[in-house]
């Protein structure tokens, strides 16, 4: 079964070239394509694809609000969101912390060789969350420390049970699945149960969301480049 794949960005060179590229690769087809955020919302409910490839700055309606509206949309008709790539030239972590934390599920920069795309796409359809690796150091250090607490709260966090939480701190991790069954000598499948269950409970929109608030509740505490904790 072919992964739907939506692409919105402004300029028209770019947004070809994703759309030829995935036009091109086994396994995908492309559902429509946009020119600004709203265009994005529009097409993302009358076509419900799988994957949302979607810059950052474009007029009308920015990338993460569009972001916003599209898993707002879909969460209040109790169907599955989309899984949204943020794709832009721009790699601060200010960006990537906002677009997580509204339910992006990856983020890759716009020099990103196109067969990792390709492989991105295709991680990010699977259920993992996905950071280019020289931006995730960025973002945890700079940003996370600062909006610790902000979203989610003890009383919230204190609804799980010590093995959801453990989980949750995992995934806070980037552990996959898998990983986490290993760590834990879980199945696969029950760890995936108490992911469900642990964003069921936080409200949480898609996998990238719990690692943000694994930090912001302060599970995680993020650690300087010599190791420190920081506080």
């Amino acid at each position: 079964m072919s992964i739907r794949v939506l692409v919105a960005d402004d300029q028209a060179l770019i947004r070809a070239g994703l759309v030829a590229l995935f036009t091109a690769a086994p396994g995908f087809e492309v559902v429509g394509e946009a020119a600004d955020g709203e265009q994005a919302v529009a097409l993302a409910a009358e076509t419900a694809p799988d994957v949302i490839l979607m810059d950052i700055r474009m007029p009308v309606l920015d990338g993460i609000g569009a972001t916003r509206r599209i898993l707002a949309e879909r969460a209040a008709h109790r169907e599955d969101p989309p899984r949204v790539v943020v794709l832009t030239t721009f790699d601060l972590p200010e960006y990537v912390y906002t677009a997580l934390g509204e339910g992006a599920s990856g983020f890759l920069v716009k020099d990103t060789p196109p067969e990792r795309i390709i492989s991105a796409v295709r991680t990010i359809a699977a259920g993992d969350i996905l950071i280019a690796p020289h931006i995730t150091h960025r973002l945890i250090e700079t940003y996370a420390q600062h909006h610790r607490a902000t979203a989610v709260g003890a009383p919230q966090l204190a609804a799980l049970t010590a093995r959801e939480t453990e989980v949750l701190r995992l995934v806070g991790n980037g552990l996959t699945n898998g990983q986490i069954a290993q760590r834990l000598v879980l199945s696969e499948a029950t760890v995936k149960t108490h992911v469900k269950r642990t964003m069921g409970k936080l409200g949480l929109a898609s996998r990238a969301q719990a690692v943000v608030v694994a930090y912001e509740s302060g599970l995680i505490v993020p650690t300087s480049p010599n190791g420190d904790r920081n506080r």
